[in-house]
């Protein structure tokens, strides 16, 4: 029997993300023991081929039940003690909270904040190194508040020149699976991520690779790790056991999602990653091309260079909020999300376009129902797309005496791009302000 999973909107916020038939189907496995045979070659190959997504042939993977979030405590506790520096490489809101975690379990955070829609500079970054000795720095690959794709590779060869005992620890909870890591060639310490991104499975498992080196600090730190779930001592004997074919019990680990995981992998491992990287980053610059130049709207990050592939966050129109066009998106089975970085919360959304969204292609066309549900709730919402696009080409333009005339500016296409658009009467779910909104401005960690 071929399984299909029932109908429903489509959900293009920054992850969770859609999952394939396969992924979703594993995930209701039935039940079986974490010791068996069958369960332990399936845990010990999971663990095997998340390695390879992260290109790593010496990192130790820690596959738990948890959000992304269990990650920040993973490094926490793991490797800092009460009073080392830390130094968080900050691109908005997630930056923002590694910060409080380590705190939380007595690091001295200090934070190399960026404006909105930027990341920390290499200046900076030398600046910093130069001024304090860290134990570990951090930097969130992709941060889903801003949609800022940070520079791990610049990142880690700056630490490894200025302070080569400092650890470099990788927050890919938005990137793994969707961006270029190659932690070996990068010498990064930790990526961790988390099951309901770039890997396409349902939310509820926390990923973590670590280094040997980081591996070898755990192992001769001179304080008690404060915490027993997180601990990667209590850890490491159960997924070198798996891994080897050998279970070993410490905490009874999910195993319906891990199945998931293990189908997930298994088709991203199929072919080279870096097909997988390059189809995402194809897939973002055709979007983002589309709303920049088709819509004329801007986007939260400054500058193409660092906007991610896995996501785009856009600002709203001018006079137009959430409630005109999330409810719109929605009521044509759109769920996008709403803005996250409290600087900015209120002024633009966030779509995602990660894992079979962008990969399957041939029987599936999610960015092609975005684009044209975008382009009906914009006109809906009273948004003038044609002149807003002009006035983008004009604002891109260093001279107006550079600029064609109007008509020679690509205006048929413009003109043409609302003509084929039917006008609805109005909202068929109602007054778009009547739907509540508590719920779409989360990601989940």
């Amino acid at each position: 029997m071929t399984f299909h999973q029932a109908e429903h909107s489509l959900l293009v916020i920054p992850g969770p993300i859609e999952v394939t038939d396969d992924v979703l189907f594993a995930n209701a496995t039935p039940s079986q023991s974490h010791m068996s045979k069958s369960f332990t070659q399936t845990f010990g190959e999971a663990i095997k081929m998340f390695r390879q997504v992260l290109l790593t042939e010496r990192g130790q993977p820690f596959i738990l039940s948890g959000s992304g979030t269990l990650g920040w405590d993973m490094v926490a506790s793991n490797l800092t003690e009460p009073g080392d520096e830390a130094l968080v490489l900050h691109s908005g809101y997630f930056g923002q909270s590694f910060a409080d975690c380590l705190e939380a379990y007595g690091a001295k955070v200090t934070q190399l904040k960026a404006p909105v829609g930027q990341c920390p500079s290499r200046e900076e970054l030398v600046q910093a190194l130069k001024a304090t000795k860290y134990k570990i720095v951090t930097v969130t690959h992709v941060d889903t508040s801003t949609g800022v794709l940070s520079n791990p590779r610049m990142v880690s060869e700056v630490v490894h020149e200025v302070s080569p005992d400092t650890l470099v620890v990788l927050d890919g909870v938005c990137s793994v699976g969707s961006e270029e890591i190659r932690m070996d060639e990068w010498s990064l310490d930790v990526v961790m991520c988390a099951s309901q991104k770039g890997l396409g499975v349902p939310p509820g498992l926390s990923l973590v690779c670590a280094s040997e080196r980081a591996i070898h600090l755990v192992e001769a730190r001179k304080t008690k790790i404060n915490s027993y779930f997180a601990s990667w001592l209590n850890w490491l004997p159960v997924m070198r056991g798996y891994e080897q074919g050998k279970p070993v019990y410490f905490a009874t680990p999910p195993v319906q999602l891990i199945c998931a995981l293990h189908v997930s992998l298994k088709e991203i491992t199929s072919k080279p990653i870096e097909e997988r990287w390059a189809k995402h980053k194809q897939a973002s610059t055709d979007f983002k091309q589309f709303v920049t130049d088709e819509l004329g709207l801007k986007q939260v990050p400054n500058d193409s260079s660092i906007a991610a592939n896995g996501m785009t966050a856009i600002y709203f129109p001018n006079g137009l909020s959430a409630s005109d066009i999330i409810p719109r998106l929605l009521e044509r089975g759109i769920v996008v999300a709403g803005g996250l970085h409290k600087e900015i919360k209120d002024k633009y959304f966030r779509i995602g376009h990660m894992g079979i969204s962008v990969i399957d292609t041939t029987t599936r066309h999610d960015l092609e129902k975005i684009k044209d549900a975008l382009r009906n709730v914009l006109n809906a919402a009273g948004y003038n797309a044609t002149q807003e696009s002009c006035n983008a080409i004009c604002a891109n333009t260093s001279t107006s005496a550079s600029l064609p005339p109007l008509d020679e500016v690509n205006s048929t296409k413009l003109s043409n791009l609302y003509s084929s658009i039917a006008l609805p009467g109005s909202a068929s779910g109602g007054d778009p302000q009547s739907i509540n909104f508590d719920n779409v401005n989360c990601d989940v960690r």
